[in-house]
């Protein structure tokens, strides 16, 4: 099932080294992960790859206070979110190198009894039979099921058994009709094969009447022509890979991964000693539902899943937030956990390296979302990956600060209505990215142009007499959430009355210098500071100011601005390492931040 804000239109609708030629892939290799500021070296196996274990958020090298806000925003959707309350509960876990930093369970595993569609409100249980959410609350996962199902799949690429471009109608000869013949498991595997997002299967009686509608089930469009998720291309992965092992799926999750990574509490089909250690999903009834099954609770919700026996490629694994920690940290970790290896570094490569370089919006791995704003937040880089679940779960990993977030809700308890949207994942990631400190590029505080949404902040030079010209030099960081919102450098001559964009250009260390001739930067600049230059008119009282701004809908990290100078031949105009010089700075909506 899909899990995408109000069945709308998805965030990347509205709004990468890696070529495949003839079959060939040229890999970019993926960073090693490196342990955060302060961890503690031990906390690791014998070649350095970290492990996990509880800590503080210093130990982490994280600010503790934005964790602490990070709970507090995330106890605010227990409440109307604006009607109703977005999850009944939920545990959060985040954490950076071998650090979880925070292990939080909010709110309620087991709530409501029943939902009462004429009244629209939920019918709860008695107190005393209401479950309060635990760190070790069992989630169903939803469509982070299909992570598992990728991995498999990567796993049997690695060992030769799976080509990447090989057609799936040569592993599965029935899947070639209707259309089919070319899909190759690539497409299956990044969601763009051209299938619809999904058919009811469970209308179908017997297991072989489902085989038969997906291989009667026609394109929507070409293979390869458009990005379509589909819950349809991880159901046909999950064939292909029981057919060329002679396995089902939930053996091949236990022997390849859950058991080497000693995830303890992840398997399809909980058995019904777990049951009250699972969170409730929904009273699952006709009209919204396409199965009449009541209250939904320790069973898969999905309901093509469920017709499947509760093993499917798409939906159907169970979880905590420990065990997604794991396997998110060993991916982190290049596919090693401990003495356990279930990916090699470059299979790992295959899931974090963007294959949608011709759909722009929808970059994906193999089996990963990457660079989504909607449910990453600051979090997302060209890199970060992850992905959600209907039942109101999510993971999300940022290789670039080695940091992760897991978030599961039980977000359709009582029922799927009561929630839209995704706001509190953004909330979660965009506090987890803040409290990853970005340190001035010279002394002790740096200007920030804060993390708020539709707002425009400016930081305002004062008036500079530059009878010949004169140079700008500064020190710049900046991630913006991709042409949606930006940063502007702008100059007035005339007291503010009008403003036109100062062009410049910005070098990293190592790097070439980059030219911003409309005087404006947006998206990602690799989280590192940047020397940026800026050649200035000449002007009797010359403004310039940084304009920051946002749409209404999503962030990045923010800009910093650091260590301004402006020189007039050999004459310094402005030096903000003078006091009084900073002291004539005009800031709203910026601050000065320490990191």
């Amino acid at each position: 099932m899909t899990d995408r804000a109000g069945g709308g239109p998805t965030r990347r609708q509205l709004g990468r080294g890696l070529t495949a030629l003839g079959g060939a892939l040229i890999l970019a290799p993926l960073p090693a992960a490196s342990a955060a500021p302060d961890a503690d070296e031990s906390n690791g196996d014998a070649h350095g790859h970290p492990t996990l274990r509880h800590g503080s958020a210093e130990r982490a090298g994280l600010l503790p206070a934005h964790l602490r806000q990070l709970v507090t925003d995330a106890e605010a959707f227990l409440g109307p979110s604006p009607k109703y309350p977005w999850y009944a509960g939920a545990v959060l876990l985040a954490g950076r190198g071998g650090t979880v930093a925070l292990h939080h369970p909010i709110g309620k595993a087991v709530r409501y009894s029943a939902y009462d569609e004429k009244t629209d409100t939920a019918v709860e249980f008695p107190a005393d039979q209401q479950i309060a959410m635990a760190k070790d609350t069992v989630f169903d996962l939803a469509s982070v099921s299909k992570l598992f199902t990728s991995i498999l799949a990567v796993q049997q690429i690695e060992r030769g058994e799976l080509e990447l471009e090989g057609k799936v109608a040569s592993y599965l000869p029935d899947f070639g009709g209707a259309g089919k013949q070319d899909i190759t498991i690539r497409q299956l595997l990044t969601h763009t094969s051209g299938f619809r997002a999904w058919i009811p299967l469970y209308s179908a009686p017997t297991y072989e009447e489902k085989l038969q509608l997906i291989w009667k089930e026609a394109p929507l469009n070409p293979p390869g022509t458009r990005y379509l998720y589909s819950d349809l291309n991880l159901i046909s992965l999950q064939l292909v890979l029981e057919k060329i092992t002679g396995r089902a799926l939930d053996a091949l999750l236990r022997s390849e991964i859950t058991d080497p990574l000693r995830m303890r509490r992840t398997r399809f089909n909980p058995p019904a000693s777990w049951r009250p250690k699972t969170a409730a999903t929904e009273d699952a009834r006709k009209p919204w539902s396409g199965l009449d099954r009541g209250l939904v609770w320790g069973e898969v919700h999905d309901e093509n899943a469920f017709s499947l026996g509760g093993v499917a490629g798409h939906a159907g694994v169970f979880s905590t937030a420990w065990d997604l920690a794991i396997l998110g940290r060993t991916l982190l970790n290049g596919g090693v956990y401990g003495r356990a290896r279930i990916l090699e570094p470059e299979s790992v490569e295959l899931m974090f390296t963007d294959f949608n370089t011709a759909f722009p919006g929808d970059e994906h791995g193999l089996g990963f979302e990457l660079y989504q704003h909607w449910y990453m937040g600051a979090m997302a880089t060209p890199r970060t990956a992850g992905h959600t679940g209907f039942t109101g779960t999510s993971l999300v990993l940022d290789p670039t600060t080695d940091s992760f977030l897991i978030v599961l809700g039980n977000s359709v308890h009582p029922v799927r209505s009561w929630r839209s949207g995704s706001a509190p994942r953004v909330a979660a990631a965009n506090n987890l990215a803040r409290a990853v400190p970005v340190r001035p590029a010279r002394g002790r505080t740096a200007w920030f142009s804060g993390m708020a949404t539709a707002t425009s902040a400016t930081l305002t030079l004062p008036a500079l007499d530059l009878g010949a010209g004169g140079r700008l030099r500064c020190a710049l960081w900046w991630d913006t959430e991709p042409q949606a919102d930006a940063l502007f450098l702008e100059s007035s001559a005339n007291g503010g009355t009008t403003w036109r964009p100062v062009p410049f250009t910005t070098a990293r260390h190592g790097e070439a210098a980059q030219d911003h001739p409309t005087g404006s930067v947006t998206g990602w600049s690799g989280r590192a500071w940047h020397r940026l230059s800026a050649d200035l008119p000449e002007a009797r009282r010359l403004v310039l100011r940084w304009r920051y701004a946002t749409d209404r809908l999503y962030v990045g990290r923010g800009v910093y601005v650091d260590a301004q100078r402006v020189a007039d031949d050999d004459r310094v105009v402005f030096d903000e390492a003078r006091p009084a010089d900073a002291a004539r700075i005009e800031a709203v909506g910026w601050t000065a931040a320490k990191n």
